[in-house]
């Protein structure tokens, strides 16, 4: 039995139906039936045939890494760096003409995916930035060093696109107190210590990878964290925009555009993940917290304290 501690999200297979059923299929998506918030159960490649041209204006994509991995019913075996070439530009080609103009794109990837990624989006896109940001997880290497970094890459279709910095401002705490007149320099204090609002940068130290006490974890082994999520779905859309996701996963990006007032549309081919992807956004309809991210700020790591703790 699992400890009472342990929050991670399970259905049974009564529950796989019921949410299952909420679905709509790629071959209904991909004649033409509606799929604004809601979760395409199927292939991203057929299901993009029916989403409307010039609609989307955020794209969040989370693709296979090109390793080996097993992802429930769905197993990626790697590819050679041609072919997974080939598979990057098949999805990235099919899901172009689906932007608006003014459309972000960001892009998640490793160090070895992301150089093929570079390349492509390059290509169609550009090119504004790389976010590093650090999982925190993983175990250790002997041969190499541990990769505990992953990046995602930032591009728009335009120079004109929607960018609102002052959304994602960081919590971050002071150590080193300046003062001016007696009075804090750009910092406050506050019962919990001395904090200060400061603009982003690529570089993200605050992630945390969902785990077992955390309300949001699934058995996903890819699961994004809704944190990190938030800080792209803010920084690059408005309220009421359309969010896409084709690869999907557990619904992290469709649960959080919902928490966040965004309308979204997800792809996914497992149906265990669909069913996931809608249970959460069940959830999401009565709790719209997202973990570290409170007051319109986002808050460091293991910063939050006592009952502002999520």
């Amino acid at each position: 039995m699992k400890s009472v501690r342990n929050k991670t999200i399970e259905l049974s297979d009564s529950d796989v139906g019921k949410y299952l059923s909420r679905c709509i299929s790629a071959g209904e998506c991909a004649q033409g039936g509606d799929a604004v918030c809601r979760t395409v159960f199927g292939d991203s490649l057929e299901a993009m045939r029916g989403i409307p041209r010039a609609s989307v204006d955020l794209m969040i994509a989370d693709p296979y890494y090109n390793l080996n991995k097993s992802f429930n019913s769905d197993v990626f075996s790697k590819m050679t760096d041609s072919e997974y070439e080939r598979y990057t530009r098949s999805w990235i080609e099919s899901a172009l003409p689906l932007l608006k103009p003014t459309a972000s794109v960001y892009v998640c990837c490793d160090w070895r995916s992301g150089m093929v990624i570079c390349r492509v989006l390059g290509e169609h896109l550009v090119l504004r930035n790389r976010i590093t940001w650090q999982r925190e997880k993983g175990r250790g290497a002997r041969s190499n060093w541990k990769n505990s970094m992953e990046d995602i890459w930032f591009a728009t279709v335009s120079d004109k696109y929607v960018f609102h910095p002052e959304r994602v401002m960081m919590r971050r705490r002071v150590l080193a107190p300046y003062r001016s007149d007696g009075k804090p320099r750009d910092w406050e204090q506050t019962d919990s210590g001395r904090f200060r609002n400061t603009y982003p940068s690529n570089f993200w130290d605050d992630i945390s990878v969902p785990y077992w006490s955390m309300a949001e974890n699934t058995p996903h082994p890819a699961q994004k964290p809704e944190k990190l999520m938030a800080k792209l779905i803010l920084a690059s859309s408005e309220e009421n925009d359309i969010v896409f996701d084709p690869f999907l996963g557990s619904g992290t990006v469709s649960v959080v555009a919902k928490k966040l007032s965004r309308r979204y549309i997800g792809i996914e081919r497992d149906p265990f993940y669909c069913a996931l992807a809608e249970y959460r956004l069940s959830l999401s309809e009565t709790d719209r917290r997202i973990q570290g991210y409170e007051d319109g700020v986002f808050w460091e790591r293991n910063s939050l304290s006592g009952s502002n703790k999520k």
